[in-house]
């Protein structure tokens, strides 16, 4: 017999990178009471697992069928019988299974109810409904059960110590930024002859060969040398001069993203048809104008710079923070409910959900401890926020919106109304709480300087 949970037991936690809770108090390991004729057992099982185990008396059944049956009674229309002056044996031989089955779905739905409002239980997860027992003119009997709300207590948040890696930016990784910054305005020029070289832009055409005969012609372009094409392939067009062509044994990688086309060889024949080589633009003023505002390159040299720097000091910040989150919750101790960590790693695959169920439920064991001490330093954020009164207020948000607009320009009433269309003003609060929390956590802690 199928019986839903009711919805309103059904409460979930947002998928955003931080948690918010009002945590429940630890209920006793078992306990019992009687409310309204109902027998009440909570079981307190690991992890913020919870059992209710529900008896309803079997007057109390027999009324609510009653009142179903009565209710049937004036809404049936049977052949032969008035609407309203059905007898009650003809009911029972028409509709008797349906009426068992929406009396068992609102007497379970109303003691659960009843049972989550009397402990003060805050599911966090979807009731698993077991050992349903229901036989007429006998009390019904069931039993769900579900995770709650975790009460985190951090006892201890002073103390720790935390070192800040060293920031080192200079002309090096300038270098390499603005390299990246000429390859990525490059531009292709023709070559009507030689052999194709690594970073060349080459069009292909390939056939496969087989017993059966040649496939139809499929043309590619791709760049030699940035993995575009199997190994096999690169080096058969390598071999290649603009307008030649060979046939080629490729075998593909164990690597290869097709498992079943993985250590086969397959005989192609390649033509080489054009090929381009890439031509970097010159490091100066003008190609610094055509990046960004920048009049010289000198003033893009120490934009990037300055952005380095900025990116560096921001993975110290990060590192302290990580370093001191694991020391507290090293320090305090505590378990997860299995749903929240179910949910981290549900939002954490996206398009990724679509692979085969097999290598879905490998890459989740893999995930679930890191999961875990994610789900456990979320919680710990948000407990220190509350305790300490670190929420983020509307004025600190306000705050953070009007020096936003500052930097880039703006207005701040459109940057709000902006931030506030695309969902993102959550977030922006989310992010100053966590500094806010941070802030307080460093000032009890010792942060040395690395080298």
């Amino acid at each position: 017999m199928g019986v839903r949970v009711p919805p309103f037991a059904l409460r979930t936690i947002r998928s955003t990178p931080f948690l918010t809770f009002s945590l429940t108090p630890l209920l006793p390991k078992r306990m019992s009471t009687d409310t309204k004729s109902l027998a009440i057992q909570v079981e307190e099982g690991e992890a913020w697992r919870r059992t209710v185990h529900v008896t309803v008396p079997a007057e109390r059944v027999h009324t609510e069928r009653s009142k179903l049956a009565r209710s049937f009674a004036t809404r049936a229309r049977i052949p032969g019988f008035r609407p309203g002056r059905i007898p009650a044996s003809v009911i029972e031989k028409h509709y008797g299974a349906a009426l068992d089955q929406q009396m068992v779905d609102q007497v379970v739905n109303a003691a659960y109810k009843e049972a989550l409002e009397t402990h003060s239980l805050k599911p966090i997860s979807e009731g698993e409904l077991e050992d349903l027992k229901y036989e007429r003119e006998q009390d019904l009997s069931f039993r769900i059960s579900f995770d709650v709300e975790p009460a985190v207590e951090i006892a201890r948040v002073a103390g720790f110590k935390a070192e800040r890696p060293a920031v080192s930016v200079g002309d090096d990784e300038v270098t390499k930024v603005l390299e990246r910054l000429q390859d990525q305005n490059a531009t292709f020029e023709p070559l009507e002859s030689g052999a194709a070289e690594p970073g060349n832009l080459v069009a292909l055409t390939v056939v496969r060969l087989d017993e059966e005969g040649e496939s139809e012609a499929q043309d590619y372009d791709l760049t030699l040398g940035q993995g575009d094409a199997i190994p096999d392939v690169e080096a058969a067009v390598l071999s290649l001069e603009v307008g030649g062509e060979g046939e080629f044994d490729v075998t593909f990688p164990d690597d290869f993203p097709t498992e079943e086309r993985r250590g086969q060889t397959d005989r192609l024949r390649i033509r080489l048809r054009e090929r381009k080589a890439k031509v970097l633009p010159e490091l100066n003023d003008d190609f610094a104008r055509s990046v960004g505002e920048f009049e010289t390159l000198e003033a893009l040299r120490e934009r990037v710079l300055e952005d380095l720097k900025r990116e560096a000091d921001n993975e110290a910040e990060m590192s302290v923070r990580n370093q001191l989150l694991e020391a507290i919750v090293e320090a305090n101790q505590f378990e997860v409910p299995s749903s929240m960590v179910d949910r981290y790693i549900d939002s954490m695959f996206g398009t990724a959900k679509q692979a085969p169920s097999e290598q879905l439920t490998q890459l989740k064991t893999q995930l679930r401890p890191e999961a875990e001490r994610s789900v456990k330093r979320f919680l710990v954020i948000d407990r220190l926020a509350v305790a300490h009164g670190l929420k983020a207020s509307d004025d600190d948000v306000d705050d953070q919106v009007q020096q936003m607009a500052e930097r880039s320009g703006g207005n701040p009433g459109e940057l709000y109304a902006r931030l506030q269309k695309q969902g993102r003003l959550e977030q922006l609060e989310h992010e100053i709480t966590e500094r806010k929390v941070f802030d307080f956590i460093k000032e009890q802690s010792e942060i040395t300087q690395a080298g």
